[in-house]
């Protein structure tokens, strides 16, 4: 594979990206920094075929990323290939407003055809080329120039192994029949709105303090004036408030600024300052919550109850099975809340629809309704139909009665015998 210098210039972007332009796909990573900002800041992109690879360098003097993002978000020949690539999306959601398309991620990839939950690229490059990553320049401040040899070396090395496996990959889930379990996983990647953040529904990332109109209305206005507050300063939303902090202030409002001293979460200087006084403004003009915004009682049902949470068990083990059996990870069939909404009866479910009612749903359906239950077979726990049980146990019971029958008339003829 051809490495190319670290790319600085538009021109040779330009020539790099018209030559991809004609894979199949392309393999794709990211070098930011966010620590200090609310936006991620770009500093590298990696990306490779099959038979080349380079560096880029956003932070170059004059240089235009168009190139790039043309081929990322406009070329829908070329299939987009990341690891882990929820954050490397975000960045060109917000260069382009666009998502890469088509896409694919491998360590989603990976739970169709494993029990990886979130494998990490040097477990994923160690499983499939057997090959030991340096780590060295893994927490290198990406941001700072010149950069090293040894460090592009090692950020093209993410997009390299990634171009030999996902060939590799894509046979064995052509194989499995797998591929399309993974088509909802990859919509939801490529759905630009999950990387946009809408100031105004940020307040349902927090914790919720109950249902209290007044109290959610206040949180919903702090959580988007922090949004605005972060974005503006671009610094981390955390550095204008923790959450625990806004969802006390949401529940326990100060009555005037000199207040805010005595909050825990908050410097003595908010009893005074600007961002003080914005913050005042905000509390006092927050309106209740409407009623058709108000988060449900049970967003899954009924409470679980001891009997529920014993049926939820009893699910969760025969997902352990199950994922063990068909050698997949379970997050990919189902998660912990649906599990627990399954057992007190909630029917409208992914895992009852589609391949996860194939695959698993049908299965755990026929648990909760007691048509299915768990044997233990070879030293193995295993799952069982009870009719199927219920036969077993009438034939062993059967055979059992044929094999007492005919020793009674062994011990009868032997008798017979000894008279005679």
């Amino acid at each position: 594979m051809k490495i190319h210098d670290l790319i600085t210039t538009t021109d040779a972007l330009s020539d790099l990206c018209e030559r991809l332009a004609k894979s199949e796909f392309v393999t794709i990573d990211t070098e930011f920094m966010r620590e200090n900002t609310y936006w991620p800041e770009l500093c590298l992109v990696q990306i490779a075929n099959e038979e080349e690879a380079a560096a880029i360098d956003p932070l170059a003097d004059g240089i235009d990323l168009t190139p790039l993002l043309d081929l990322m978000c406009e070329n829908d020949e070329v299939l987009k290939v990341f690891h882990a690539g929820g954050q490397d999306v975000e960045i060109i959601v917000n260069l382009t407003g666009k998502t890469p398309f088509p896409i694919f991620d491998t360590q989603i990839a990976m739970m169709a055809i494993s029990q990886s939950e979130q494998i990490g690229y040097a477990n994923l490059v160690d499983s499939w080329l057997g090959l030991q990553i340096d780590k060295g320049a893994r927490f290198t401040d990406w941001s700072r120039r010149p950069l090293t040899d040894r460090q592009i070396e090692y950020a093209i090395g993410d997009v390299t192994h990634l171009s030999e496996i996902f060939p590799k990959m894509l046979k064995k889930l052509i194989k499995t029949g797998r591929g399309r379990w993974l088509d909802a996983e990859m919509e939801k990647l490529a759905d630009a709105s999950n990387y946009i953040v809408n100031p105004d529904n940020a307040w349902r990332r927090i914790r919720q303090p109950g249902r209290n109109p007044a109290v959610l209305g206040r949180m919903k206005g702090l959580a988007a004036w922090r949004e605005g507050e972060a974005q503006h300063k671009n610094i981390p939303r955390g550095r204008i408030m923790r959450d625990e902090t806004l969802a006390d202030i949401a529940s326990h409002p100060p009555k005037k600024q000199a207040d805010l001293a005595k909050v825990r979460g908050l410097s003595s200087a908010w009893r005074d300052n600007d961002i003080g006084k914005r913050l005042m403004r905000v509390i006092e003009e927050a309106e209740p919550l409407p009623k058709n915004e108000l988060p449900e009682k049970m967003k899954r049902g009924a409470p679980l109850g001891k009997e529920g949470a014993l049926v939820a068990d009893l699910l969760k083990l025969l997902l352990k099975i199950r994922a063990r059996e068909i050698d997949v990870a379970s997050r990919l069939l189902t998660r912990a809340d649906e599990m627990e909404a399954l057992a007190v009866g909630v029917r409208d479910l992914k895992v009852l629809q589609g391949w996860r009612y194939e695959v698993f749903g049908k299965d755990a359906l026929e648990l909760v309704e007691g048509k299915l239950g768990f044997a233990v077979k070879n030293g193995k726990l295993s799952m069982t139909h009870i009719d199927d049980m219920h036969a077993n146990m009438e034939e062993a019971a059967a055979a059992s009665d044929d094999a007492a029958e005919a020793e009674a008339e062994a011990e009868a003829e032997a008798e017979t015998a000894a008279v005679e």
